[in-house]
C-alpha cells in the first residue's frame, strides 16, 4: 500500500523505468513483468482512492454519445421523439428526462441507467 505521495512518485518513476524495456511488458515469466504488474496494481489502488473519477453527467453523457454517432440536436429529438428545445434542456442541465425518456435515452444511446437517473 502506497502511504505517501513521495512513495507515489518514486513508484511511478520506477514503472516507468520498467515500461522502456520492452520485455518487461511482453515476457511474463521476466522478473521486470512481475514487478510491473505488482507496482501498477499498487498506484491503481493509490489513484483510485486520492483521485476519485466521479460519473458523467447526464448531459455529458448525451454529448459523448452524440460525438461519437454523429447526431445534430434535431437528429437526437428525432431519435428520440421529443422537440429541439427538450434535448437543448437536457444538454444544458436545465430539465430532466421523465421516466419513459430517461428509458429511450439508455436504451438508445447505451448510456447506464444510474447515469440517466442520476443515481
Amino acid at each position: 500500500m502506497i502511504k505517501s505521495e513521495k512513495e507515489y512518485k518514486a513508484i511511478l518513476e520506477r514503472i516507468e523505468e520498467l515500461l522502456a524495456d520492452s520485455e518487461n511488458i511482453e515476457n511474463s515469466e521476466s522478473k521486470g513483468f512481475v514487478e510491473l504488474n505488482l507496482l501498477s496494481d499498487l498506484v491503481a489502488d493509490y489513484e483510485e482512492s486520492h483521485f476519485p473519477i466521479s460519473p458523467p453527467t447526464l448531459s455529458e453523457a448525451i454529448k459523448l454519445r452524440m460525438h461519437e454517432r454523429g447526431l445534430t440536436q434535431k437528429a437526437l429529438s428525432e431519435f428520440l421523439g421529443v422537440s429541439t428545445s427538450r434535448i437543448s434542456e437536457y444538454l444544458n442541465g436545465k430539465s430532466e428526462p421523465t421516466l419513459k425518456i430517461a428509458r429511450e435515452i439508455s436504451r438508445k444511446l447505451d448510456i447506464e441507467a444510474s447515469i440517466v437517473l442520476g443515481v
